[in-house]
């Protein structure tokens, strides 16, 4: 049997393979080919002759700046993409950056937004509003329960999943 391959410290400015960087951040390889397509441009890992992704410095910043928003921070690729593109690497990596959008016009006129407004009004609303109609009633009364036994039945497989 050979014996196990010794791992080598490489110093911070030394390139990595793909494995060697998917190891030291604790993500697969595969992620990795992921994000360089959603992040082009902060991440640009050289290709050896051999087609080999060789991770450079400023690579990993990038990428441990993406991990640190979308692992930890729970943000999506894009709005990680975005906050990087707004307020810098060096920002994120330090703790700085803003999650927040205030002030920003297109982000408080957003359909989401104003969704949440509509909601929020509608469950603010007096119920002595217009009373609904006995049928409208009874269809809504019908639609929940058969969505309550929907979730009923995915609890149920998803604990006989787990067993």
């Amino acid at each position: 049997m050979a014996a196990p391959a010794k791992r080598v410290e490489k110093s911070a400015d030394a390139y990595r393979s793909i494995g060697e960087a998917a190891d030291e951040l604790g993500l697969q390889p595969h992620v990795l080919r992921y994000w360089e397509g959603k992040f082009s441009k902060h991440l640009k890992p050289l290709k050896r002759p051999d087609g080999r992704r060789m991770f450079r410095p400023e690579d990993m910043q990038a990428l441990r700046a993406i991990q640190l928003l979308v692992h930890d921070r729970g943000l999506t690729l894009k709005g990680a993409e975005q906050l990087i593109n707004e307020q810098g690497l060096n920002k994120v990596l330090a703790g700085r950056a803003i999650l927040t959008v205030a002030g920003d016009e297109k982000a408080s006129n957003s359909p989401a937004r104003e969704l949440q407004a509509t909601i929020r009004t509608a469950f603010n609303a007096e119920e002595a509003t217009a009373p609904v109609p006995q049928a409208s009633r009874s269809r809504l009364e019908a639609m929940l329960a058969d969505l309550e036994d929907i979730k009923f039945r995915l609890d149920n497989s998803r604990h006989a999943k787990a067993a």
